[in-house]
């Protein structure tokens, strides 16, 4: 992946203009963005202000809902999710920074579904990289990237938000 694709202002113009476009193509009003966190949260801020919605900003925290919950326990930055009361019948546009396996993505929509049934959901996100292991994939993102084994992307933020290609220390 070069480094001139993790360009972040780049990315967010491009998943600005799909998920204008998206918006246009399904008559969508007044729709309600959900950022997961941490990642998800920033890049939601951005796309919040360029369209402008009037909504206020939903903030999702899916640690309790992740089917590794078992296995990793309870994390020490487990922070609230907020979400409007109403979600039964909205029209919902959820955020996330980097789409991998589609994990998170199923954990928030278990969590976005504890709080009502949503008329449909929008998954945006800045990129989708190889690796997908569940049926589940962006409606929208800013690019897409191959990723080798051992590679990661790590989004820091918020202000300047940032991509970084990390390579993974091997195990053993």
């Amino acid at each position: 992946m070069p480094n001139n694709s993790l360009d972040v202002a780049a990315l967010l113009d491009t998943l600005d203009v799909n998920l204008k476009q998206l918006i246009q193509d399904r008559y969508l009003s007044n729709p309600l963005m959900i950022g997961i966190r941490t990642g998800g949260v920033w890049v939601a801020q951005a796309l919040h202000t360029r369209l402008a919605i009037t909504e206020p900003l939903g903030l999702l925290d899916i640690s309790f809902y992740r089917d590794d919950f078992s296995q990793i326990g309870i994390n020490p930055n487990v922070k609230p999710s907020h979400l409007p009361h109403q979600i039964d019948g909205r029209n919902v546009i959820l955020v996330d920074d980097v789409f991998y396996t589609g994990r998170t993505i199923r954990a928030a929509l278990n969590e976005i579904f504890d709080y009502g049934r949503p008329a449909q959901v929008i998954l945006a996100v800045l990129l989708e990289r190889n690796g997908r292991q569940i049926p589940i994939r962006p409606d929208c993102y800013g690019a897409s990237c191959h990723l080798e084994p051992g590679q990661r992307i790590k989004l820091t933020g918020p202000a300047p938000l940032a991509l970084h290609l990390e390579t993974i220390p091997a195990i053993g």
